[in-house]
């Protein structure tokens, strides 16, 4: 086992033991797996609305919508955890829930970027806007990658950024920005002598990650590819 695999593996397990009693009482409450998983994509489009009338109402340097949004990312991706454990724990497993839960996380993810993608060019971060479009790209094909070696009969996990740590990462710094503009300003922009254009203004909190996000996601498709082709090859395929 790679070593990052273990340590994510044991903090999986850290937080399945804090999150167990909030998932007995869903249980004890009728949730199902499949319910559950619904309601982490309604709190996904709502991600998307706060961006959007952030779009729209806000101005291009007011981040409180981009910090409501972080804290709804990070609410919304604690049920991707919870419809698992409601499954295990309340012996509620499915082919057709683990199909439910695999396409509702897609959909999920595609709306939380559209939101993000929409907000970054209506306050004219056209660049930031590629690179968010990029991270989806990235972030779709890890998924797809994983989902068609399967199809296949081989097992191609693993990478930086699979999808809890992109819900966090987005969702962490989409807080830090908003909390960050608070103290540093909504215009805040930072020069270095010699160069013509800022290096760092305050939405950089939020887009610098996501630009990091971008190249991650990519990597971990192109690995989970090459993973795949040496599984295939080593049974004559």
């Amino acid at each position: 086992m790679e070593p990052q695999t273990s340590v994510r593996t044991s903090l999986q397990l850290g937080i399945y033991k804090i999150i167990d009693p909030f998932v007995k009482l869903l249980i004890k409450v009728g949730l199902t797996p499949n319910a559950v998983t619904s309601i982490g994509f309604i709190l996904n489009v709502g991600v998307a609305a706060i961006f959007i009338i952030g779009a729209e109402d806000g101005n291009r340097g007011d981040f409180s919508y981009v910090g409501w949004a972080g804290g709804l990312i990070l609410f919304a991706g604690l049920f991707d955890m919870l419809d698992g454990q409601v499954a295990r724990l309340g012996n509620m497993k499915s082919v057709f829930g683990a199909l439910y839960d695999s396409v509702l996380d897609r959909y999920s993810e595609l709306i939380m970027f559209l939101g993000i993608c929409y907000y970054l060019v209506a306050h004219h971060y056209f660049l930031s806007s590629i690179f968010a479009f990029i991270a989806l790209i990235g972030s779709m094909m890890v998924s797809y990658v994983r989902a068609r070696a399967e199809g296949l009969g081989v097992d191609s996990k693993g990478g930086l950024m699979q999808r809890p740590e992109r819900v966090i990462t987005i969702g962490v710094c989409a807080i830090a920005c908003g909390i960050g503009s608070s103290y540093l300003g909504g215009d805040y922009k930072l020069y270095v002598p010699g160069i013509k254009w800022h290096v760092f203004e305050t939405m950089s909190i939020f887009t610098f990650p996501i630009t990091i996000l971008a190249v991650l996601t990519n990597l971990t498709a192109a690995k989970r590819l090459v993973n795949a082709r040496k599984a295939l090859s080593e049974r004559g395929e």
